[in-house]
């Protein structure tokens, strides 16, 4: 499993020297230990890297353990380095070697599966999980005070209003409610906020989950992608289950968005650009916000040697002037590249409606 921060780190990473990321598929399913293995082999075949074909095929064959669905590796000996990503999630299977890691695919898994915080609630009981890239992070669980239930028909002889007669009791039980509401809320907003969840699912009646989110503060609020009906007795297995496919339609509609924006800001003149050359443009000054690029696409285009600025001609770098070099995919290098200089990659399904605008674009700082 790796987080934002290893992903951050790994497009910080260039190296004088060419690094080797492959990414292996191993779901139990579809294939044992040694078919996978061969499928290594045969994927490494072309590969000129001696020593990191080895580190890589040491690391599959002694220490990987075989019970994720995936595995991605980075390898660069000569500057130290190995890095190794077990997933509980399907990959594709792919091999680059260039001069940085290629984190690109690895931007996809997170968008698609990191960080769901999820909430089962009730009148009483309040349990908590934090999945990330398919697997259980953490689970907490809280009780409130016992709520206890009116019983039906029965008189009383207390007056109207006072707090041993029907009324009375129904206030009692609805501020005991409201209570534990709050004090789940309160003890979700924490939990949320130390496991760095992305996005909240709500599990419960519909009066418990709207009780519940009304409870939560705005900021929470705004990142509920969903809300299902669950038992508090369900496994963190039934939960996960349930919270990836409610994630993933919510992680289309948000994406969909995320590009209908993007279009309509150009269409308008607004902080956008589309197409790889004015995307590309904007990268070496620091404006790109939000770099939105579609999943699988590839361009090859070149990269100045002296300052970095990635380029879709041959001619001298328009910032400083140097040379530049061939690179077999500058959309990897631009992804990398906004990472580096703290803004988010949005790696998107294919659609027609950005294929048409080339695929690529920029909701920018300024």
């Amino acid at each position: 499993m790796f987080t934002e921060n290893d992903l951050r780190e790994l497009a910080e990473f260039v190296a004088p020297a060419s690094v080797l990321s492959v990414y292996l598929n191993t779901e139990p399913e579809k294939g044992n230990a040694d078919a996978y293995k061969l499928r290594l082999r045969n994927m490494l075949k072309e590969v000129e890297m001696p020593k990191d074909v080895d580190a890589v095929e040491q690391y599959i064959n002694h220490q990987y353990d075989w019970s994720g669905r995936g595995v991605i590796m980075f390898s660069c000996t000569s500057e130290g380095l190995f890095r190794a990503y077990q997933v509980a999630v399907s990959i594709r299977n792919l091999v680059n070697v260039g001069d940085r890691p290629s984190v690109k695919a690895m931007m996809t898994l997170l968008d698609s599966y990191g960080g769901y915080g999820v909430a089962l609630v009730d009148r009483q009981e309040t349990r908590l999980f934090s999945f990330h890239l398919g697997e259980l992070r953490e689970e907490e669980s809280m009780v409130g005070e016992r709520v206890k239930r009116l019983k039906k028909g029965g008189g009383s002889s207390a007056g109207p209003g006072r707090r041993s007669g029907s009324g009375g009791r129904h206030r009692a039980m609805s501020e005991q409610i409201d209570r534990n509401m709050k004090a789940a809320a309160e003890f979700a907003s924490n939990f949320f906020a130390e496991s760095k969840i992305r996005r909240v699912l709500i599990g419960g009646t519909d009066d418990n989950v709207a009780l519940f989110r009304s409870n939560l503060p705005k900021s929470w609020q705004s990142l509920i992608v969903g809300s299902f009906p669950m038992n508090m007795s369900a496994s963190h297995v039934e939960v996960l289950k349930r919270t990836m496919e409610i994630g993933k339609e919510a992680e289309k509609r948000r994406i969909k968005k995320l590009v209908d924006d993007l279009i309509t800001a150009v269409a308008k003149g607004g902080q956008a650009v589309v197409g790889l050359e004015d995307t590309l443009s904007t990268i070496k000054g620091n404006r790109v916000n939000i770099l939105i690029v579609t999943e699988g696409y590839r361009e090859a285009g070149y990269r100045c040697v002296e300052c970095g600025n990635v380029l879709t001609t041959d001619q001298s770098c328009s910032i400083c002037g140097g040379k530049v070099e061939a690179v077999a995919d500058v959309i990897d290098l631009a992804a990398s590249a906004v990472l580096g200089l703290g803004g988010d990659v949005e790696v998107v399904q294919p659609s027609t409606k950005f294929d048409k605008v080339g695929n690529v674009g920029a909701i920018l700082r300024y």
